[in-house]
């Protein structure tokens, strides 16, 4: 599908800057809509239209309890209609921490002399591995400091170890990179590999704060990596995530910064961001950033829903830094990602530790420590389908190709199918007796709501998983 541009004071230009603070902030200072622009809005968003700036700011500046109370429900309503109850499941797997940046607001800037330095040597990160499909992973991303020696060379090489690994019905199917800026040949050597999507999160969109907070290192440019991810378009790594720190400033102005990074990417290609992410500033080892740009917890749950409208396509994930509660009232307004099981500590999968968390061995604090199985029990209990599918990327099903069978609501054909084979598979490999029970119960509920024939075809394909088959998709 073609996306119509906005027109911009900064025009949308392939590797090039397009943060205009001004329009942004002129758009977000506008008078308060009346409720029949806010409805206006949503309906278009319920007709499943990616919204504009001006659309997104007419929903921010929304603030009144009663359009809050509207613009959750029709988040609601909508994530429903685009991902049904599925919640996509992932790990995080940090390979190592060296950085030769001074991020004041990350465990492992340059200057912490306190922060413990370690990078996983091949035999560390199959162990790290091993420990993680042993409780039933199988998606990573994989995250790296940005240093010399996490080289695309070396980040390749990390990807084809995980993937080569198989242990018993156990495998790591999908692997993600949350790493620094590349060159259009870094990241085309990085494509190579096989992984899934390139995270680089900007951290803050307003360029005057973001000097504040990177201080030294290559990081401190601020254009290099806003137009990173143009580079990894540029090299035909067409499956990227963005995110912003809330957290070091205006919640609202990064809100609106990232609907206009979505916008850019679509604009020079023709597809936005796979995933878009919104962690929240939390503890770390000698951090010294103000609280002046806290985000409360109800803001937070309003920025998600109205990300969701904004983007109805986008997947949007919530992490760990996040509590348990927090996480679980999110997932009804638009989250369709969530990892679970995570540990920070470097080489913690495979050591089996319950200790307290270590600040000075992580790069922030974990505030939801559940294990997996603890995860998806309680998704199970409210009803979501736990999902570890990777079925698109196997299939080439990415960026615009994705958004084809995505858009026009196809993708509900193989997602559901998908989903309920990888639990399946969970059920079968790692679940105590009473939550196979359980799961399998949820699945049976969920093809109450599926035409005959392809019931049919995935009772076929659940007895095939119980009789030893596995990785079977469509």
């Amino acid at each position: 599908m073609k996306f119509t541009p906005e027109k911009y004071n900064m025009p949308d230009i392939p590797m090039a800057p397009f943060i205009d603070v001004k329009e942004i902030t002129d758009l977000l200072a506008g008078v308060k809509p009346e409720k029949r622009e806010v409805e206006a809005v949503i309906a278009k968003s319920l007709d499943k239209q990616r919204l504009s700036l001006q659309d997104t700011a007419t929903l921010i500046k929304a603030d009144d309890p009663e359009s809050i109370s509207r613009i959750k429900q029709a988040a609601r309503q909508l994530k429903e209609a685009v991902y049904g109850n599925r919640i996509v499941l992932f790990a995080p797997l940090y390979v190592g921490n060296y950085c030769i940046n001074n991020c004041i607001y990350c465990g492992f800037h340059m200057k912490n002399k306190d922060a413990v330095r370690i990078t996983l040597s091949r035999d560390q990160l199959i162990h790290e591995v091993e420990s993680l499909v042993d409780e039933g992973q199988k998606r990573l991303i994989l995250v790296f400091g940005e240093h010399k020696q996490y080289s695309p060379q070396f980040i390749a090489e990390t990807v084809r170890t995980v993937y080569n690994l198989k242990k018993g019905h156990g495998e790591i199917r999908r692997v993600n990179i949350n790493a620094a800026p590349l060159t259009v040949d870094g990241f085309r050597m990085v494509k190579e590999a096989g992984i899934g999507t390139y995270q680089i999160f900007q951290e803050t969109y307003h360029p005057e704060m973001y000097k504040l907070y990177h201080p030294s290192g290559p990081k401190k440019d601020y254009n290099n990596r806003l137009t990173a991810l143009d580079r990894a378009q540029e090299a035909g790594l067409d499956d990227v995530g963005i995110g912003a720190l809330f957290g070091l400033y205006d919640w609202r102005f990064e809100a609106m910064a990232l609907i206009r990074h979505t916008n850019h990417l679509e604009a020079c290609y023709n597809v936005g961001p796979h995933t878009i992410s919104f962690p929240r500033l939390q503890a770390a080892s000698n951090m010294a950033v103000d609280k002046k740009y806290e985000l409360r917890d109800d803001d937070f749950a309003r920025m998600v829903a109205i990300l969701r409208l904004a983007v109805p396509y986008t997947g949007l994930i919530c992490t760990a830094r996040e509590n348990a509660d927090v996480r679980r009232e999110v997932l009804q307004y638009g989250v369709s990602q969530i990892d679970g099981g995570t540990k920070l500590e470097i080489g913690a999968y495979a050591e089996k530790s319950e200790a307290t968390q270590n600040l000075n061995r992580e790069q922030f604090q974990v505030k939801d420590s559940r294990s997996l199985h603890h995860v998806i029990d309680t998704l199970l209990d409210d009803g979501y389908l736990p999902s570890f599918c990777t079925a698109c990327y196997r299939k080439g099903r990415t960026g615009e190709h994705f958004m084809e069978f995505s858009v026009p609501g196809f993708i509900k054909r193989f997602c559901t199918p998908n989903a309920i084979y990888t639990l399946a598979e969970y059920l079968e490999d790692y679940a105590s007796e009473a939550q196979k029970q359980k799961g399998y119960q949820l699945i049976e509920k969920q093809l109450l709501q599926l035409e005959a024939p392809l019931v049919a075809q995935i009772h076929t394909t659940i007895e095939r998983i119980r009789q030893g088959e596995r990785d079977l998709y469509l």
